[in-house]
């Protein structure tokens, strides 16, 4: 875990060789979204899995806390250029969702309450890549932030971290969700600034 001293503002990436080429450094967690930020009670919330042939598996909030629960620190990084080091959540790794999963698909479309979706890779969900996140520095994931529960995929922008996630659906072949269909990137690696359709 990297350290952080009180009143950092940011240094470029010769001397903080952690931070993707063109991305400064923040102690602040800055609010960005496309929409309102919805609401939505722990009762009404659940998540689903939707395989190629439209086969569901569903858990409520119930359920899903009663799953294995993993903390986890990463590195994340915005397409917007900042990045915040060292992040702390706790939640279920997409690996334990997908544990009795069974599909040909490679890609997913991540859906989220409000109607946001984005595109991933089924390979950048698995192995210990991905977790659907209720948990942010030991407190519940405030609704500005995505929560009840948000994806957290640390490899890749964090536009693909789909805030208020309630669904994953799988797919034959790779489609564009909101941001991409906007000419975001449809991979987004921060590494290799993949920030805009033909970087």
């Amino acid at each position: 875990m990297s350290i952080i001293n009180t009143g950092f503002g940011g240094r470029r990436r010769s001397s903080r060789p952690d931070l993707p080429p063109g991305q400064y450094l923040t102690q602040d967690f800055p609010v960005l979204s496309a929409g309102p930020t919805p609401r939505i009670p722990l009762d009404k919330w659940s998540f689903t899995i939707t395989d190629e042939l439209g086969t569901k598996t569903s858990w409520n909030w119930d359920e899903f806390n009663a799953l294995p629960q993993e903390d986890f620190t990463v590195d994340i990084h915005c397409v917007t250029k900042w990045s915040k080091l060292g992040t702390t959540w706790r939640g279920v790794a997409i690996d334990t969702l997908f544990e009795n999963i069974e599909s040909t698909a490679d890609y997913t479309m991540i859906h989220g309450y409000g109607g946001y979706t984005t595109n991933v890779p089924l390979d950048d969900l698995l192995d210990g890549k991905a977790w659907v996140a209720h948990t942010f520095d030991g407190e519940p994931l405030h609704p500005e932030h995505g929560g009840p529960a948000r994806l957290v995929v640390p490899h890749l922008y964090f536009w693909k971290s789909a805030k208020w996630v309630n669904g994953i659906e799988m797919l034959q072949q790779d489609e564009p969700g909101f941001w991409e269909e906007a000419g975001y990137n449809m991979y987004g690696d921060p590494w290799r600034e993949q920030r805009y359709q033909g970087d």
